[in-house]
């Protein structure tokens, strides 16, 4: 259950925040994904809770399957 994720249309433009504050779920996976700790973004974001991340990555995870990004080649 994703009960820390919400959308609310006059905030930060529908995107999906955590738990209704001005902070969306892809900032937070952006933060992540560049190798942030969670002691990390909790320094810098101390309302940040390790749920709030565990629930963004769980969201990240199901909007993937959604959605297609095309990928470069290796070569």
């Amino acid at each position: 259950m994703l009960d820390r994720i919400t959308v609310e249309p006059g905030k930060m433009e529908g995107r999906p925040c955590i738990r209704g504050l001005r902070f969306t779920v892809a900032q937070l996976i952006r933060l992540a994904a560049a190798g942030w700790t969670l002691e990390q973004i909790q320094r810098e974001y101390a309302f940040v809770e390790a749920e709030d991340l565990r629930q963004a990555l769980l969201y990240a995870a199901a909007t993937s399957e959604v959605t297609m990004m095309p990928l470069r080649d290796s070569a």
